[in-house]
């Protein structure tokens, strides 16, 4: 499918790089894409465009790397998780969305109603026993702190009418033990199916301080 019109795609078409069209276009055109790429390069922004352009129910999964204290922070679970999701809603933004109205919530059963409010963010910690389907778009973020068995927990429950999109970084991995990481493992498996595409970001849009920041290597 070609590429959107700048018009059509909340003005980005016109900005993006040529690695980054290569990601939309994979979005577009395959079930699952993976994408290894360092912050700032705009990995969630875009995924989070695909998922409004397609007119698709967003999920939205990350991990929280304190999963032993998030059930004993005080609150709900939308309270718990609320910290967790800020690039989601800053990439709702940046397509023109308001996160308080699109994103399901108890404070916004209105627009949960009258389907307004098209994307669920999610914890791993309360996905199991899930079952995602129904044109759903799934996007894993910060998959470098899945370990394989989180990841296993939730490709595993996706039928096959979804879309998924996986972003991660090996260079950034906030697990205790980075060895545990099913990020890379994840793509070695998939790499070779037909419904897969690997993609790389390697522009980090922030500037010059956090591309060398982000060069470190441990």
């Amino acid at each position: 499918m070609p590429l959107p019109k700048n018009n059509l795609f909340f003005g980005f078409a016109d900005k993006l790089t040529d690695e980054q069209k290569d990601y939309v276009n994979s979005m577009i055109d395959y079930q699952f894409t993976i994408v290894n790429a360092p912050s700032g390069s705009g990995k969630t922004t875009l995924a989070v465009a695909c998922a409004k352009l397609l007119q698709m129910d967003l999920i939205y999964i990350f991990a929280p790397v304190e999963e032993k204290k998030l059930g004993y922070t005080p609150g709900s679970v939308e309270d718990k998780e609320r910290k967790y999701i800020v690039p989601l809603m800053d990439a709702l933004i940046e397509i023109g969305e308001y996160p308080e109205r699109v994103i399901v919530s108890e404070n916004n059963i209105e627009n949960v109603k009258n389907g307004k409010a098209w994307v669920k963010p999610m914890s791993h910690v309360f996905a199991r026993g899930i079952n995602i389907k129904g044109n759903k778009f799934v996007i894993i973020d910060e998959a470098q702190n899945f370990t394989r068995s989180d990841l296993k927990k939730i490709l595993s429950r996706i039928h096959d009418d979804c879309k998924v999109v996986m972003i991660g970084h090996d260079g950034q991995c906030d697990l205790d033990n980075p060895s545990k990481s099913g990020f890379i493992p994840y793509l070695e498996h998939f790499k070779s199916e037909p419904y897969v595409k690997i993609c790389k970001l390697s522009h980090n849009f922030r500037g010059r301080l956090a591309t060398h920041a982000d060069n470190l290597k441990w």
